[in-house]
């Protein structure tokens, strides 16, 4: 009895209990951590038997030990104790990466104690596979044990794998339709380069008959008529110089809108830009029993020479049309580092409302019936292509009624060295220097040579005519003409400048010429640019003509440039 006594003190000493009285003391909480301990158990195999996700208990030596039910689920197995393969059965059962996936497993737990995020394949009952993630725990003070956690990923997988293929459908779809686009914007780029092709061979075709009729028709008005027929030839004028405006005005909106018009920026004085509108505008403005002022101060502007001559030539059209009695008056003033020009008129104005219209297409304002008609609107259109190339800003006021002022800014520049040679052409010719003069005029088109000839000779010229070099130097009969007038396109691909060089080299001398072309194209503009000649454009004006002739046998030196 003493000995049973010595062993129950023994065991409650153990326990922590001390004697019998402690023990029967401590028994409630010996009882309580005993609850405890089993509620704790039990709440863990409760997790462990209803976890969404697969949990397994594994030894690196010996293979699964213990399974869930959502793992044996997962793999489409009946109970979790089908699952529990041992380790050499795990790479033909399990993994599909089989043995050489096992031993890297094995080397990472041995190394890292734990493996996350691990992304994997297993194979089902049924030998389908499934993607799965996996959570490896190497657990402490526990020889090689290891607790899984695994989540079913394959439809994760599948969204992404169909992700993949709708991209990749979207990226096909997306080259297909770029390829498309491309071909027709190729094709569309390529009617265009027709159109431009089509447009510029069919305006060089018709503004060489018109640019014949124009001739005639200036001849006749020179002459003295009876009222009914000089009625008539001055209907035909004007009824030419519009189908003149109109085609000009189309040739130059669609070089415009296909931005085949480049710049070409230079320093001009002020009078080189503004005199020759002066001159060519008085007489308009005459005709229309409007007085006409202008104000040039001393100033120099970069600018392109063509394309702003062509926004003011606009600007004082208008002004001279749309002005019924007054004044026209074309000036500049400084304006900071910008010159800028103005256009005046005391015209019938413009309504608030319509200021930004103006510059539209195929717009005229205040113009109800057909008979009013003056072209087909696109001046203004046209002005403001320009000068948005230029990036030159364009200021309109106007008041109803009292008229309008038309103005564009323009850079500044120094002041250019005046030559003597470029005095001249800006110089009113006095006397009348053609009567007698011996011309050579040189073009493909008989009826244009005709033309020429009959109104050079009504203004008192000798006229020679020819279609080549060769038909040139036989009318002119061993004498050098006092002035070449060459149309730039002849026949064969041969040029009126080399028909020129030519015969200033058969006679020694530098013959004056002019050069007469109905080719607008900027191409042709550079090349004749460098001849350092006149150059007129077709249909020929008969005053500019004059003009250009008269400053030539007055002084051989001058040149110009329209």
């Amino acid at each position: 009895m003493p000995k049973h006594s010595e062993q129950d003190d023994a065991l409650a000493g153990l326990l922590g209990l001390g004697t019998h009285s402690a023990r029967k003391s401590h028994y409630p909480e010996l009882v309580a951590r005993l609850e405890e301990l089993e509620a704790e158990r039990n709440r863990y195999k409760w997790l462990f038997e209803h976890a969404v996700h697969g949990i397994f208990q594994a030894s690196l030596q010996e293979g699964i030990r213990a399974a869930n039910p959502a793992l044996a689920r997962m793999l489409g197995y009946e109970s979790p104790d089908e699952t529990l393969w041992r380790l050499t059965d795990l790479s033909h059962h399990l993994f599909i990466g089989g043995e050489d996936e096992l031993r890297q497993i094995r080397r990472t737990l041995t190394t890292q104690q734990g493996l996350f995020g691990y992304e994997t394949r297993l194979r089902r009952k049924d030998g389908s596979p499934i993607d799965v993630m996996m959570n490896l725990l190497l657990k402490p003070d526990e020889d090689g044990l290891v607790e899984g956690f695994v989540a079913d990923i394959t439809e994760r997988k599948l969204a992404q794998m169909r992700l993949l293929q709708l991209n990749e459908q979207l990226e096909h779809r997306v080259a297909e339709r770029t390829c498309e686009l491309r071909k027709a914007r190729d094709a569309a780029e390529q009617a265009n380069h027709s159109k431009d092709k089509y447009l510029a061979a069919a305006s060089h075709d018709l503004l060489q008959p018109l640019n014949a009729a124009r001739l005639l028709i200036s001849t006749l008005r020179e002459r003295s008529l009876p009222d009914a027929e000089a009625n008539l030839v001055e209907r035909a004028h004007q009824a030419l110089e519009g189908a003149e405006d109109l085609l000009t005005d189309l040739l130059d909106i669609s070089k415009l809108d296909q931005q085949a018009i480049k710049p070409d920026i230079e320093v001009y004085r002020l009078d080189e830009v503004l005199l020759p509108l002066v001159s060519e505008f008085q007489s308009v403005a005459e005709a229309a029993g409007l007085g006409f002022d202008h104000y040039i101060p001393a100033y120099a502007l970069r600018s392109d020479f063509r394309l702003l001559t062509r926004i003011l030539r606009n600007f004082l059209s208008n002004a001279c049309r749309y002005t019924d009695q007054g004044r026209v008056l074309l000036g500049a003033r400084k304006r900071g580092e910008h010159l800028r020009i103005e256009v005046w008129d005391t015209g019938r104005g413009i309504e608030s409302d319509q200021m930004q219209s103006i510059f539209l297409e195929f717009n005229q304002l205040g113009v109800q019936r057909a008979t009013e008609r003056a072209g087909v609107g696109l001046g203004l259109a046209i002005v403001d292509r320009i000068a948005s190339m230029l990036a030159y800003p364009i200021q309109v006021r106007s008041q109803l009624g009292r008229g309008s002022v038309f103005s564009i800014d323009v850079p500044l520049a120094d002041m250019p060295e005046q030559t003597p040679a470029e005095a001249p052409m800006l110089m009113p010719v006095l006397g009348n220097p053609l009567p007698g003069r011996r011309l050579l005029v040189l073009d493909n088109e008989l009826s244009i040579l005709h033309s020429m000839a009959a109104l050079l000779g009504q203004w008192g010229c000798e006229v020679l005519t020819a279609t080549d070099q060769e038909a040139a130097l036989a009318v002119l009969g061993g004498s050098p003409p006092e002035v070449i007038l060459a149309d730039y396109h002849l026949d064969q691909g041969v040029t009126g400048w080399d028909v020129v060089t030519a015969l200033r080299k058969h006679f020694a001398q530098v013959i004056p010429a002019v050069m007469v072309t109905a080719d607008r194209s900027d191409q042709c503009r550079r090349q004749l640019q460098g001849f350092g000649v006149p150059v007129l454009n077709k249909p020929v004006k008969a005053g500019k003509l004059r003009s250009v002739l008269s400053h030539l046998l007055n002084d051989p030196r001058a040149s110009s440039d329209s």
